[in-house]
């Protein structure tokens, strides 16, 4: 029985869907980026960090609960933990501070890194359980980059990774890294990889040894 459903519309973006919610998570700013946002709903809206690339609001409408920062929320059965973090690797000196957001319901559970900069250590990692997709930044120079993102990979062990935060045609952050990079990091063929429009998630997968999913930009 699928728990969550995963909607992926660019850059850092996500729809996720349980039975009795929707949340979005960081909607950037078209006109800024240069991509295409359509039109969004929701009764969650989570923003990682204040940058407009992560968190424009005015992209959803209808939201009932605004999360942006850490903390721990509840509603419709669905448990959200923010988790603090830093957007580089010096304390948050240079980029400020980062939001991971680690969001729960029946078992099944995802983790939405925002512009992490860092391998997460010990203490953080403790600040959650398993996860069954993780939602990943890849493309380096604002972000971590293809080395580091495997490491937190492994440091996690997810049923799934999906890549986000890389190189898209129409960007105007093109100094991203490419996903192939982080592919070829991964040992997964990017000719031959798993690529979905959706990806449904089910307490099932919990037993899952890792896989990457590419999710098709909406």
């Amino acid at each position: 029985m699928v728990t969550m459903e995963l909607t992926y519309y660019g850059h850092s973006c996500f729809k996720v869907k349980t039975k009795d919610l929707v949340l979005v998570i960081d909607p950037f700013d078209p006109n800024k980026l240069g991509i295409k946002l359509p039109k969004l709903e929701a009764d969650v809206l989570l923003l990682t960090h204040d940058h407009f690339d992560h968190s424009y609001k005015a992209g959803v409408s209808g939201y009932r609960l605004l999360i942006d920062g850490p903390g721990e929320y509840e509603l419709s059965g669905v448990d959200i933990v923010g988790i603090p973090v830093d957007h580089d690797e010096e304390h948050g000196s240079v980029r400020g501070k980062n939001t991971m957001y680690y969001i729960e319901s029946e078992g099944v559970s995802v983790l939405h890194c925002g512009d992490l900069g860092h391998e997460l250590d010990d203490a953080t990692l403790a600040k959650f359980g398993e996860v069954t997709a993780l939602m990943l930044p890849i493309g380096g120079v604002y972000t971590i980059g293809p080395e580091q993102a495997a490491k937190v990979v492994s440091s996690i062990e997810p049923s799934f990774v999906v890549p986000m935060h890389y190189k898209i045609d129409g960007s105007k952050i093109a100094d991203l890294g490419t996903l192939a990079k982080f592919l070829d990091e991964m040992g997964v063929d990017a000719q031959n990889g798993t690529k979905l429009d959706k990806l449904k998630l089910s307490s099932s997968d919990s037993e899952l040894e890792t896989k990457v999913v590419v999710l098709e930009r909406q």
